[in-house]
């Protein structure tokens, strides 16, 4: 008898696993960088939340889980209008779970004030948390709500990248923070700077590949440990040597860091003529790797 496969199945792929444990990832290090280091120290680095902090000055009792929930929610409509309901969905998931994260923390752990009196240490970590955890939000075509969509909004309808689209929407909130004195201000802009840095080089890793050329005299040993050992695709060409006058064999393809580690041992093990370049490359459109309009 066939067995029927359950309608949920669907919904419950190795790759829906994947991205929904991404997602609450991506959500639980927002909230822990901003509620246990940007908020006691009033660092207010851009975003929803570092408004949260210049708002909460003026009205403090006003919670701040309350507001950045408000404040998500309304740019998360605006991410549903102009970046797809795939990327609204998921921005309204992790917006969510921010604030719920968020008012966990309150009633779990009230920070009155910040752990340590070393403000330069909380600041590194109250940006490469969140900043982190942003990067794999982006990775995965959502975000963590709040100015990161304005940064997404800007990085399709322009030539901007996501990290300078989130450096124009936060810097006027981050000039607030000078609101706590000249001290706060100049953290925080330092930490807006640090937080563009570090989500750019983190996004330029998460999608690290190595491009190779190979050039051998073995290409059917090549070709055979590349799609058989390694499982990925290659591209065959033929070209002639300059000096020699010998026909000669290209094979290009595209590989993880650790794959290309094994690739190259096996091609110098069994070819140790051959030539091989390689070089690193972040930006992957195609089968097998990422699709974009």
């Amino acid at each position: 008898m066939e067995k029927k496969n359950s309608p949920l199945a669907k919904y419950f792929t190795k790759s829906s696993i994947k991205t929904f444990l991404l997602l609450n990832l991506g959500a639980l290090m927002n909230a822990v960088g901003s509620y246990y280091f940007r908020f006691p120290n009033k660092f207010s680095i851009g975003g929803v939340a570092g408004l949260s902090v210049v708002i909460t000055k003026f009205f403090p009792n006003i919670s701040s889980a309350t507001f950045l929930f408000i404040m998500n929610m309304v740019l998360v409509v605006v991410g549903f209008i102009f970046l797809g309901r795939n990327f609204g969905a998921k921005t309204a998931y992790v917006s969510v779970a921010i604030s719920v994260f968020t008012g966990i923390f309150e009633a779990l752990t009230p920070m009155p004030e910040p752990f340590t009196n070393q403000p330069f240490l909380e600041l590194v970590f109250g940006v490469a948390i969140p900043s982190v955890g942003t990067s794999i939000l982006f990775n995965i075509d959502a975000s963590s709500g709040g100015t990161d969509i304005i940064a997404m909004i800007f990085a399709k309808y322009t030539t901007l990248n996501i990290s300078k689209g989130i450096f124009i929407s936060d810097i006027f909130i981050t000039l607030g923070a000078f609101l706590f004195g000249v001290e706060t201000g100049l953290f925080s802009l330092l930490g807006l700077v640090l937080k563009t840095l570090v989500i750019d080089n983190a996004i330029e890793n998460i999608n690290l590949h190595k491009y190779l050329t190979i050039i051998t005299s073995k290409p059917d040993e090549v070709k055979a440990f590349i799609t058989q050992n390694i499982h990925k695709g290659a591209t065959i060409c033929h070209g002639e040597g300059a000096y020699t006058g010998e026909e000669k064999t290209l094979i290009l393809t595209v590989t993880t860091p650790a794959q290309a580690v094994l690739l190259r041992r096996y091609i110098r093990k069994i070819d140790p003529e051959s030539f091989i370049f390689i070089t690193n490359t972040s930006e992957i459109i195609g089968k097998g790797f990422r699709y974009t309009n």
